[in-house]
């Protein structure tokens, strides 16, 4: 085989491949939902108030303000020492 036609053949299955993982990537970022209120501090996926910019800057545990991405349909019954998760910012102390 040719190295040309060989090299051929390892870009277009790594495209393929690429595609594919970008389907699936695609699949379970719908299968996902923001969750408020579960994250530990610095742990959170993004935002955390005001004043902060992104993924791991919530402050304290459980932050009302500071979501989480979690399994479609298991937010609201994720329990913490303050309450569930909620789909909504959580007003907390």
């Amino acid at each position: 085989m040719k190295r040309s036609t060989m090299l051929a053949a390892v870009f277009t299955t790594a495209i393929a491949q690429a595609g594919a993982m970008s389907a699936a990537q695609a699949q379970d970022d719908e299968a996902m939902e923001k969750c408020y209120g579960v994250a530990l501090a610095g742990q959170n996926d993004c935002k955390a108030g005001p004043g902060t910019t992104c993924a791991g800057t919530s402050t304290v545990d459980y932050q009302g303000n500071a979501w989480t991405l979690v399994p479609e349909g298991t937010c609201t019954s994720i329990e913490t020492p303050h309450g569930m998760g909620s789909l909504s910012e959580i007003e907390r102390p």
